[in-house]
């Protein structure tokens, strides 16, 4: 536990265990009750139907009896980063002033680990509020390389997840997201650049580009998430981080057979070739 008697800096200690410091003071977010039901609700149906936009997702809020409109269905799709797979409109939150990179991964052979890493933003629910959670992968070998919980969409915890995967793995040549506002930041891409590392961003409503880590997230909740309340952030943190252990180092991925993400790191294995 983090602890302000401690002779490390709050900041190391945060560090060390993979924590952003804004989830340290983290407290419930202002939704009701009622809303963080329909926020779970909503997020495991998108599991299943991913092209669900708010006017289907609120269709099927109102089959199942559950009194959540149009507007309010909305709205938590935007606050919880659901964006269906046809784009319309862009809900990623991309900031206008940002400069949206090109797309470098049409027609690639992704045959070895470091050459493309990608990174995504997930919202996870508790039992009273949620937290967002940022995760770096390998795209070869699905490795997750670093990860950060927060409290908020600010890019700080992003960049931290980013510098603690480029210092434990070295650098890729490739980094590809989505077109939101984290990963068009002044201070992600200083960092990247910094790096001499390729910028490579998602055309809009190129769900499939992102496709290895909403499996990545899909997995969590399933076997995670949805199995524990979590009741604060630190029990989160822990129970995240067991499985995501658990899921580099002894659970096979389907893509390299029956070698793990942290095998199929090591090793060189058959290449992945992006559709155009």
């Amino acid at each position: 536990m983090v602890s302000r008697d401690h002779k490390l800096s709050m900041r190391r200690q945060c560090a060390l265990l993979t924590l952003s410091r804004s989830s340290l003071y983290y407290e419930p977010k202002g939704e009701s009750s009622e809303n963080l039901r329909f926020m779970e609700i909503i997020d495991k149906q998108f599991l299943e139907t991913p092209w669900y936009g708010s006017r289907q997702m609120a269709r099927y809020m109102k089959r199942n009896n559950h009194q959540c409109g149009r507007h309010r269905v909305r709205r938590l799709m935007r606050l919880m980063r659901l964006v269906p797979i046809y784009q319309e409109p862009n809900t990623s939150k991309k900031h206008p002033q940002h400069k949206i990179w090109p797309y470098l991964l049409r027609n690639a052979v992704i045959d070895r680990p470091n050459q493309v890493w990608c990174a995504d933003i997930t919202y996870i629910p508790m039992r009273r509020g949620f937290l967002y959670l940022v995760a770096i992968m390998d795209w070869h070998s699905r490795k997750v390389l670093a990860w950060r919980l927060s409290n908020s969409m600010d890019a700080d915890f992003c960049v931290e997840a980013l510098k603690e995967a480029l210092a434990k793995h070295g650098q890729p040549e490739i980094f590809n997201t989505d077109q939101g506002s984290q990963f068009t930041s002044g201070a992600w891409i200083d960092v990247l650049i910094d790096a001499k590392i390729k910028i490579s961003m998602d055309g809009k409503g190129a769900w499939r580009d992102n496709r290895m880590i909403e499996r990545l997230w899909r997995s969590l909740k399933y076997e995670c998430v949805y199995l524990n309340a979590f009741e604060t952030g630190s029990q989160m943190r822990v129970g995240i981080g067991k499985w995501l252990t658990y899921y580099n180092a002894e659970r096979p991925h389907s893509t390299h057979g029956i070698l793990t993400p942290d095998e199929a790191y090591a090793s060189q294995t058959e290449p992945i070739r992006i559709a155009a």
